[in-house]
């Protein structure tokens, strides 16, 4: 295996058991406050060695800034909604249909109905097999996923113009003041316990820091099509980590449904990188 895949399968690793850490605290904080938590101590990490430069930035350039933030952020709240709903694995395949969509809008081959079917048949499965039982929490999920796809496009639209990690600082920053109020207010003296500060540092080190960092490395070694594939193992990646880290158990209905939207994403990314080369249009 090439040693470059290795950070993005150690990022995806980290994520999503992040995520399990955070929902095995949602019973004692709301989301919002989950939210507020994991963005304002990456924040606070962030600002120590990534510093974003402020002054002299056009209009263009903040606007590209906000969206990608407002993707972040949201993309980070939302899900958390959702997992407090409905189970991890549940809720991060629906979140995937975000960036799988935005893959086959990319195209526009006969073979992309097929991805686009087996993602459907995909979320039927989890339909018919129970376990879409809060329609609140599918909502936040697909939500979740639409932010994702924004931050996908705003992020590949940065570029050079802001470095490194710091339109990251950024969007935590905005996004820590944002949910500083609800955030404080729903939690209440429950911001008190260590338990939950430690949790909260412990959520935006492995899902913030750790799987961002990684794939900034990763990216500037593979190629994107490479590493959007690697990207579709998130929604197996999230059921796995919330069986060994929540014991929360799937049937083999929502395996197999999750299995559909692993293969639809692949397919998407794959094909979409061998329809882009030049060996595949020769």
């Amino acid at each position: 295996m090439n040693r470059a895949v290795w950070p993005v399968l150690i990022a995806i690793v980290s994520v999503q058991v992040g995520a399990a850490a955070a929902k095995n605290l949602v019973g004692t904080v709301p989301p919002v406050t989950m939210t507020w938590l994991r963005l304002a101590f990456a924040a606070l990490i962030l600002w120590g060695f990534a510093r974003p430069t402020l002054r002299g930035r056009t209009g263009a350039q903040w606007r590209l800034a906000l969206l990608y933030a407002a993707g972040m952020v949201g993309m980070n709240w939302m899900i958390y909604e959702s997992f407090s709903r409905i189970p991890l694995g549940i809720a991060v395949t629906l979140e995937f249909l975000g960036p799988l969509t935005l893959a086959v809008l990319g195209s526009r081959r006969l073979l992309d109905l097929l991805w686009v079917s087996l993602a459907a048949g995909g979320v039927a499965l989890l339909g018919l097999g129970g376990s879409i039982d809060n329609w609140i929490g599918v909502a936040c999920a697909l939500g979740a996923g639409a932010c994702w796809a924004l931050y996908i496009v705003m992020g590949s639209r940065i570029g050079s113009s802001w470095q490194g990690l710091s339109v990251i600082t950024l969007a935590c920053t905005l996004g820590a003041l944002v949910f500083a109020v609800p955030g404080v207010w729903a939690a209440g003296s429950a911001l008190l316990d260590w338990r939950v500060l430690g949790t909260g540092a412990l959520v935006a080190v492995m899902s913030t820091i750790v799987p961002y960092s990684l794939e900034l490395i990763a990216l500037r070694s593979i190629p994107p099509g490479i590493f959007g594939i690697l990207m579709s193992l998130e929604p197996a990646a999230a059921a796995l980590a919330a069986l060994v880290v929540l014991r929360e158990l799937l049937g083999v209905t929502d395996w197999v449904a999750i299995g559909f939207v692993v293969i639809a994403s692949w397919g998407a990314t794959t094909f979409a990188r061998r329809a882009s080369s030049p060996t595949a249009t020769a």
